[in-house]
Parts: C-alpha cells; structure tokens; sequence
C-alpha cells in the first residue's frame, strides 16, 4: 500500500499563475499569458452522471475526484459548503425528479437520480435529463460536455439505461456518440458472488475477463441495432463500497479517465486534472491493454518528458499557454505534481 497524498495543494490553474508572474517575460507577454490562465480557469467543464439506481454513481464520483474531502455545494443555492465526497450525490430524492449540480473547481457535476422504479418517477428523472441535454452556455456551445452511462455489470435487465440512451440521449445530441461515454461498473461482481475475481491481484481471472468482453460487445451492439450509432462501453469497478463494505482498490479507472478526457473538448481538460483523486492506489490496477495513464496527459497537451526542452525551441503552446511554462509547472516539483501527475506517470 503506497502512501496517500496530501490534498492540501494549489490548483493546477494557482500554479500556472505563479509561473507566469515570476517568469523573465516583458509585463505585455505575462498580462496575455495571465489572461489566458484565467479564460482556463473560469472555463466549466459539465459532466452530467446517470444510470440505475445502484450503478454507482456517486462511487464512480468519489473515484475519480477529490475522494478525500472536497468543495461541493449546490451551485443553484449559492450557498457552497464543504461535505464529505461520499456524500456526493447523497440526499436526492428519487421522487422529486432533481438533478443535482455540484462544483469542485470549474469542474462541474450534474448527479442525476438513480432509474429503474418504473412508472411517472423514471419518466419525470428522464425529462429532466433531455432537458439539461438541451441547455447551452453562454457562449452558445452545449451547456454538457459529456454524459457518463453507468450500467451495472451485474444487471440482467438493463432495459431502462438502454431506452434512455437511444431514445432520450442519442437523440438529443442529435447522435453526436463524442458527448457521450458508456461505462460499466462493478466488474469484480458480474459474476454471480464474486467468482473469478482476484481479489489479491484486483484483477478478473480469464473466465470473468471473457465474460466482461462479452458483455462489452452486447452493449455495444445493442446501442448499434437501436440506434445505428457506435459506443465503445468501459468495464471498471470503481471499488468503493457502500453500506459499511470493505473498500477495495479500483480497477481500471484510469481506463475510464482516459476516454472521459478524450471525449471532453480540449480547453476543457485541465478541470478534470486539476480534481483528480490524489490516491496514488485510485490509479494502480487496470487491464494493462494500453498505457492510460500516460496517453491521459499526451491527450492534454502535457508530454512531462519533452516540454522542458523541446517546446521552448518550438515555441509551441498549450491552449494558448506556453510549452515550456505548462511543463514547468506539471514536471516541477510541486505538492499537485508530485502528488498526482508524476504518480500516474510513474
């Protein structure tokens, strides 16, 4: 078990501004930089999560960001409090038809509730839905900048979440398959009592492997047939447990991170980097199929191992911030970097 991180750190965005003020720039070149910093900054990112009830939504959440403690208020309220991550989600009555909206950063997280009661309540949750997918910001552009589909890898009836993304979701993003992502949790329980899973190695044995790939393939070509549209789903199991259960690791999260940053616009990314969970353990476990981690930050515009050097000669820039700067804050040797990015890089 490897040591946690300290959470207690400057943004990604904090740091940028650091570098630029202390940087040997003219004061013209270091304003312009400052204020693409800020335009970065106060740029939101909208993730909208939905799924049955028992997915994991609100795990798959606490994964994937800040799972220690993290600033999570109701934005509608204006009046932001700090609660902790696994309350994330917590408290929406499926009965209201609510979205909830919670910002960490300018990342923020649209916590729709569970489906699959059936009857008035699944219908009002799924208006609700197609609504917020009709919004736009103001500037014009979708207001959701991606849709994460939990389904429950051990479901057998997953005819609800089907629905809504064929006849509510596809429809609405007018079949644009980019702003949508469908992901599949609970890969260690697929299997009926958790058998073949290895819990020692967190990792499905051959057996259940085969069983995931399959049902990867169902889903996908489900969605082909109903729709006409492709979906690449993603196994993982989010590993956090309700209900006073044991905690595992989980597993292929990183998998998940990757294809959400690729399917978020590029201005759009550092948000999610900047509210990453800063457990080193969060990252450690996936299929080994690809190197996630490091294609993560490629996707971003941030490659650790080139931008001391050879974005300085290229003068090349990233979403308008110089190479160089940008790698000397990401390869440097600050609390957010060494607690994160060289973590999942190593």
């Amino acid at each position: 078990m490897t040591d946690h991180v300290d959470t207690k750190m400057d943004s990604i965005y904090d740091l940028l501004e650091q570098e630029v003020l202390s940087a040997d720039l003219p004061d013209e070149e270091k304003t312009r930089f400052l204020k693409k910093v800020y335009r970065l900054s106060t740029t939101k990112t909208n993730l909208m999560v939905v799924g049955p009830t028992g997915a994991g939504k609100s795990s798959t959440i606490n994964a994937l960001f800040n799972a220690d403690r993290v600033a999570a208020g109701r934005v509608a309220s204006g009046e932001p409090e700090y609660v902790e991550a696994a309350q994330v989600g917590a408290g929406v009555d499926p009965e209201t038809g609510e979205i909830q909206e919670y910002a960490l950063g300018n990342l923020v997280l649209w916590d729709t509730p569970g489906l699959g009661d059936g009857g008035e309540a699944d219908e009002r949750h799924i208006q609700e839905i197609s609504d917020k997918l009709r919004e736009i910001d103001d500037e014009g552009r979708p207001l959701i900048d991606l849709v994460l589909v939990i389904l429950d890898a051990s479901a057998k009836d997953l005819g609800t979440p089907y629905r809504l993304i064929s006849q509510v979701i596809l429809p609405t993003l007018d079949g644009d398959t980019s702003r949508i992502l469908v992901a599949i949790n609970q890969a260690d329980i697929a299997m009926r009592g958790g058998h073949h899973w290895d819990y020692e190695k967190n990792e499905p044995d051959a057996v259940l492997s085969a069983f995931l790939e399959e049902k990867v393939r169902s889903i996908a070509q489900r969605v082909k047939e109903e729709t006409g549209t492709e979906v690449c789903p993603v196994c993982y199991c989010a590993g956090f447990k309700e209900g006073g259960q044991d905690q595992q690791r989980p597993y292929n999260l990183a998998k998940l991170l990757y294809h959400i940053v690729r399917s978020i616009p590029a201005d759009k990314r550092l948000a999610v980097v900047d509210n990453l969970n800063r457990d080193e353990d969060a990252w450690e476990d996936d299929d080994g199929k690809a190197d996630y981690k490091r294609s993560i930050f490629s996707d971003i515009g941030l490659e650790m191992s080139v931008w001391a050097d050879e974005a300085a000669e290229l003068g090349q820039e990233v979403l308008g911030v110089p190479g160089w700067l940008v790698g000397k804050v990401i390869g440097g040797t600050f609390g957010l970097v060494v607690g994160v990015l060289d973590t999942l890089l190593s």
